[in-house]
């Protein structure tokens, strides 16, 4: 599996603390079965200031760390990118980043209130080339009010990706019943862990997977936390990958091996040497 959200960077923001805490909880994704996980600190002027360069050396000196201790994890860049008034200017100066340097881009709105002209400013990233990435919808205040919204978001080209806590109950009844219902309807694109610690929220990515195959089958589930994240990776256009399908009664379940899919065990050694 690959994870796109986390905080793992040691000392930046609301994730680990210091380095023995990042490399407890890269031992923890690599036991959660995750080759690959995207470091992605928050970008929140007034309260976070981490900035591009500042976090790819974070990343480089944490997979040196890794790789001193055989732990069998690559890290790839990325940031939960707030919004701003400056986004575009943000990401191509490098202050703001793109997931490993693709077109592809964490966004995090306010969580208590909906900004002004959120079409107009997802509109504007698009096109500027870049694929905005609308992270945790389903622990939003307001998508109760805005869930229309949400939904002529997808239409026009803005991903979706909810935290695999929320299809578990780890974030509580509503947010399940929001991340739930966008699965069922074909909304969700990518699902991640957003994983802080090994304790609060630690990786969970298996039993969102679990979560997901139970309601929309295991090919669309493994389309969440494998085939989705690579094409990203590789930046692959999004009208080459599959589009996110909804709430199916029918399924060809493939056979797994430790919960693990066989063509996701074929791929995962390339997988490594590819974004190593």
């Amino acid at each position: 599996m690959i994870d796109l959200h986390s905080h793992i960077l040691p000392g930046v923001d609301d994730g680990t603390a210091d380095s023995a805490a990042a490399l407890e909880l890269a031992r923890a994704f690599v036991d959660d079965g995750v080759l690959v996980v995207a470091c992605t600190p928050h970008i929140l002027p007034g309260l976070y200031h981490n900035r591009g360069p500042e976090i790819l050396i974070a990343v480089s000196n944490l997979q040196a760390a890794l790789n001193e201790r055989d732990i069998p994890l690559v890290l790839v860049s990325g940031a939960d990118n707030h919004i701003t008034p400056d986004f575009i200017d943000g990401l191509s100066s490098g202050r703001l980043l793109a997931l490993h340097a693709s077109r592809y881009v964490l966004v995090e709105p306010p969580h208590h209130s909906a900004p002004p002209l959120m079409e107009e400013f997802f509109a504007n990233v698009l096109a500027n080339g870049y694929v905005p990435i609308l992270t945790h919808p389903e622990r939003l205040s307001w998508i109760r009010e805005k869930y229309a919204l949400v939904e002529r978001l997808v239409q026009q080209g803005v991903w979706m990706q909810i935290t695999a806590g929320s299809l578990t109950g780890a974030y509580g009844t509503t947010a399940q019943y929001w991340a739930e219902r966008m699965l069922d309807e074909g909304l969700v694109h990518i699902l991640a862990s957003d994983a802080h610690d090994t304790s609060h929220r630690p990786p969970n990515l298996t039993a969102g997977r679990e979560a997901a195959a139970r309601r929309v089958g295991f090919e669309e589930a493994e389309n969440l936390v494998f085939l989705r994240p690579r094409g990203i990776l590789e930046n692959v256009a999004p009208s080459e990958l599959p589009q996110p399908i909804g709430l199916r009664v029918n399924d060809a379940r493939p056979k797994l091996v430790d919960g693990v899919s066989l063509r996701s065990s074929r791929l995962a050694g390339g997988l490594r040497r590819l974004f190593a």
